[in-house]
């Protein structure tokens, strides 16, 4: 579902891994019947449509992996839709391995950090100029894990939008005398694909019911609640 470049880079990702493409559905194209009894869909649309469309894919219990970001101001209301259609979602604001390596390891730095008063932090996200929303997903995403283990700093977020940049996702730390950089760039949109489809796989291969992260899909499978 979305046939811009991440529709390309899924279309291309699941055929060579021998799944079968069942249909293309672009941005006000999805119905019921437009589906044609797909296992699962892969939602990269706009995050104007997203909730939309989860929640119909929902009410019609077709798994759906979602890669969409700007839309979580009403994950509530998809979730409460997920759960009572006894459908299931899994979102993320980031599909590539790599981030959620660094999302695991931000976690142990906001903790190192919460007693050391004489560091500062902060994030920097940096995404081609046709990217809907800013900040990007993924650093609110780190912005928010970092906050959970560490309550004393803010860690603000500067946004960059320019040329085609995939993403790139930066934690700086400066102290005294000294500086620290975590850096992932996405060289490629088949990250995003691989991890996207693998959830989608992940869904399919034992039937679950509910709402999941991408952390869940490679580290755990307990419900994102418990």
């Amino acid at each position: 579902m979305g046939f811009g470049k991440m529709g390309h880079a899924v279309r291309e990702v699941a055929l060579a891994q021998g799944h079968e493409i069942r249909a293309e559905i672009d941005i006000g194209q999805l119905t019921r019947e437009s589906l044609r009894s797909a296992e699962v869909a892969i939602e990269f649309t706009q995050p104007d449509a997203a909730a939309d469309n989860l929640i119909k894919l929902a009410g019609w219990k077709v798994p759906v992996v979602c890669g969409t970001t700007g839309w979580y101001g009403r994950l509530e209301e998809v979730r409460s839709s997920v759960e009572t259609s006894q459908s299931a979602l899994v979102y993320a604001p980031n599909f590539s391995l790599g981030v959620q390596f660094l999302l695991r390891a931000a976690r142990e730095i906001g903790n190192a950090l919460a007693q050391r008063p004489e560091f500062d932090a902060y994030l920097v996200d940096i995404h081609h100029r046709a990217k809907k929303d800013a900040p990007s997903g993924t650093a609110g995403a780190m912005q928010q894990v970092l906050r959970g283990a560490d309550h004393t700093r803010a860690y603000p977020i500067t946004s960059i939008r320019s040329g085609e940049v995939p993403g790139t996702h930066e934690l700086h730390v400066e102290g005294p005398g000294e500086s620290l950089t975590f850096q992932h760039v996405a060289r490629d949109r088949t990250i995003f694909a691989a991890g996207a489809v693998t959830a989608a796989r992940w869904l399919v291969e034992r039937p679950r019911q509910g709402v999941f992260t991408l952390e869940q899909v490679l580290f755990g499978e307990t419900d994102e609640t418990g």
